[in-house]
């Protein structure tokens, strides 16, 4: 169920290679591609295997992880798939049918990585009633 930090970038990666080589892919590859699709900006560095493979990313340096980014849009779609947090699906729809899926994901998912970070530097399991009362003021 777990996975490396190296195993999930080599995952972005085949979706990658099979997108250019125009290969069908499975289901949760699709999903992946599709947000490959959305962030053309990082078109060029899925290119180069060896870096994305093993850049560290360093938020103070101003460095966004794609990774970290593409996997929150999967997050909030797995979310809305789910419905889990309860209502959860409601409040994906309201967003995306009235600022677009791409815009409204990431208005959500500030208030995702919001809750996570409170999570990890308060080490205390993730408030998903938190999580939601901010999705809702959005």
């Amino acid at each position: 169920m777990f996975q490396s930090r190296d195993e999930v970038r080599q995952i972005y990666l085949d979706v990658w290679q099979k997108m250019q080589a125009q290969q069908i892919l499975e289901p949760m590859q699709a999903v992946i591609a599709d947000i490959i699709q959305l962030h053309p900006e990082y078109h060029p560095f899925l290119k180069k295997t060896d870096e994305a493979l093993s850049k560290d990313f360093i938020p103070e340096d101003g460095d966004t992880n794609p990774f970290l980014h593409m996997g929150m849009h999967i997050a909030l779609r797995e979310q809305a798939s789910t419905d889990r947090p309860a209502g959860f699906k409601k409040i994906h729809q309201r967003l995306t049918g009235k600022h677009g899926v791409h815009d409204a994901e990431h208005m959500m998912m500030e208030c995702l990585a919001e809750a996570l970070w409170h999570s990890q530097k308060d080490n205390l399991p993730f408030d998903e009633q938190a999580y939601m009362r901010h999705l809702k003021s959005l």
